[in-house]
This record gives structure tokens, C-alpha cells and sequence, in this order.
């Protein structure tokens, strides 16, 4: 049996009890809702960890530098210009 990925885990476990609390009611956008509960983390963890430098968080996180700046601007961690 294929030992799962902790993080794929804590992640089902969480949406798992965001249905439970949901009871009868209907969920609604769930793959935003996780993408945006999920992106901000990341981009600050890679922005710390590459010491605010964006050219080598976006490549740790494996995107453009122009895009890490939006989303970086989309999550109000850098002022918009």
C-alpha cells in the first residue's frame, strides 16, 4: 500500500470536515475556495525562504517572476504600483 503524501492528506482530512460542517447544505466553489486558502501560504513561505527575493521564489515555486509579482499584488503582500 502506497504510504500517502501529508500534505494530500491534510488537505483531504480539512475538506472532509468543511463537508461535514456543511451538513445538507450544498458546497459552492470548492476548488477556489482551496486554491485560495492554499496559495497565500506558499507564496509567503517561498518569499521568506527566499529572503524577499522574487526572481528566486518564483522559481521555487515554478512560475514566472511576473506572475509570482501578480499574485504577490492579488494577495496584498507587496503594494500595487
Amino acid at each position: 500500500m502506497k504510504k500517502n503524501n501529508l500534505l494530500e492528506e491534510s488537505v483531504r482530512l480539512s475538506l472532509e470536515q468543511y463537508l461535514s460542517d456543511l451538513g445538507d447544505s450544498d458546497p459552492n466553489d470548492m476548488y477556489d475556495m482551496v486554491i485560495r486558502c492554499v496559495e497565500r501560504p506558499i507564496i509567503e513561505i517561498a518569499m521568506a525562504r527566499a529572503q524577499q527575493n522574487q526572481s528566486k521564489a518564483a522559481l521555487m515555486l515554478g512560475m514566472t517572476r511576473n506572475t509570482l509579482r501578480k499574485k504577490l499584488i492579488f494577495h496584498k503582500l507587496i503594494p500595487q504600483d
